[in-house]
């Protein structure tokens, strides 16, 4: 006789059995789908996981100044004693929060500009697409940099920065999808039915414009991070004592070839962040079929 309990295991087994089988059909979306849980759950839980979590702050060690790797400090110690791995764990909470903030200004203002640009066309359409096309003519590193320099050098001001460079990417995207939705038999059949067409847009139009900008999104996730990082290497972003992976790379330039701990282990924190969220957009690129919408 079947028990309830037989009912559940069984039930657990199949899930488990679907996992394994979706995991092996999708390895390289697996991959990052790990590897960006293992960052996020770092910075979660950094409080717990970081050996020194004073050394996250201004905690200084006069005695301990640039020691090198060891079982007491694996990453080792910077200039001013400070253990190298408790600040790389509390940087994850930096930099990514960075890019996540900056990522969703992008996507709140340039989806909604070329939803509209793509929908209605005309002159709406020549006037965001122009003024998209200001932004974009300078490079979005140069722009960011411009403007983080007349700012005040604080988290605030690198989110502001880089996400005035980023929407026009996201506005030109969505504007082509949303063209090329415009004219399709569904909708012009949604007009034939006298749907108001902010009910088209919202409805219709965004929902099958949407899937290459959350594509978009994962992908410039690292790069968000690295021209996050390049800001505070310049000394444009944020500043000591805050634990920002760019910012440790650049106090720890000068002792490159003397004590190259100090600088290697945050640049690696950068690479390997970046690699993994591009692992995890080149996943989503290949898990969500083109030539379907939807997932697969």
């Amino acid at each position: 006789m079947t028990t309830t309990l037989d009912l559940e295991l069984e039930s657990g087994m199949s899930r488990a059995a679907r996992l394994r089988r979706w995991a092996r059909e999708n390895p390289l979306l697996t991959f990052g789908v790990v590897s960006v849980g293992v960052i996020v759950v770092s910075a979660l839980f950094a409080p717990w996981l970081a050996p020194f979590p004073g050394d996250a702050g201004s905690s200084t060690h006069p005695l301990s100044i640039l020691g090198s790797p060891s079982w007491h400090h694996p990453f080792g110690t910077d200039q001013v004693g400070r253990d190298i791995l408790s600040r790389v764990i509390y940087g994850a909470r930096i930099s990514p929060l960075i890019a996540v903030v900056v990522l969703f200004f992008a996507t709140i203002v340039g989806v909604p500009l070329g939803l509209v640009a793509g929908y209605f066309g005309g002159v709406v359409d020549d006037v965001v697409m122009r003024v998209t096309d200001v932004f974009l003519a300078v490079p979005a590193l140069l722009l960011a940099l411009a403007l983080a320099s007349v700012l005040t050098p604080t988290i605030g001001s690198t989110i502001l920065a880089i996400a005035v460079t980023w929407w026009p990417w996201y506005a030109r995207l969505v504007r082509g999808e949303a063209a090329s939705v415009r004219g399709r038999r569904y909708i012009e059949s949604c007009h034939a039915l006298g749907l108001p067409r902010w009910r088209i847009l919202l409805r219709h139009v965004l929902p099958n414009s949407i899937t290459p900008v959350l594509v978009q999104v994962s992908l410039d996730f690292g790069t968000v991070i690295l021209t996050a990082s390049a800001l505070s290497f310049l000394g444009l972003g944020v500043q000591d004592p805050t634990p920002d992976w760019g910012l440790l790379v650049s106090e720890g330039q000068t002792y490159f070839t003397t004590n190259w701990w100090v600088v290697t282990f945050p640049g690696l924190a950068i690479l390997l962040t970046a690699l993994a969220f591009n692992i995890l957009g080149d996943g989503l690129r290949d898990r969500l079929d083109p030539r379907h919408g939807i997932l697969r």
